[in-house]
């Protein structure tokens, strides 16, 4: 869970450094994603999901991001990336 909770903060980081904003709502059922809002990147997240898979919605969208590459990031989190990557 600390490892979770850890990504998810670096994940939101890169986020930011890549110039989204992000917003954290209750969603209902839908678990949010990137959309262009008057020009502004941002990403939707729904805020009473779980860590894990707000973790795994922010990490599909990063790596989607070919910026993303460009940042220096943890280990951990460069091959959690890395991985989903592969199953893009």
């Amino acid at each position: 869970m600390r490892d979770t909770l850890g990504l998810l903060e670096e994940s939101l980081q890169l986020a930011r450094d890549l110039g989204y904003s992000i917003r954290e709502e209750p969603l209902g059922d839908l678990p949010g994603g990137a959309c262009l809002l008057g020009g502004v990147r941002q990403i939707l997240i729904n805020m009473e999901h779980a860590p894990a898979e707000r973790l795994d919605l922010l990490l599909r969208l990063l790596a989607e991001d070919s910026s993303a590459a460009e940042f220096p990031v943890s280990r951990l989190l460069a091959k959690r990336l890395e991985a989903v990557r592969r199953e893009l």
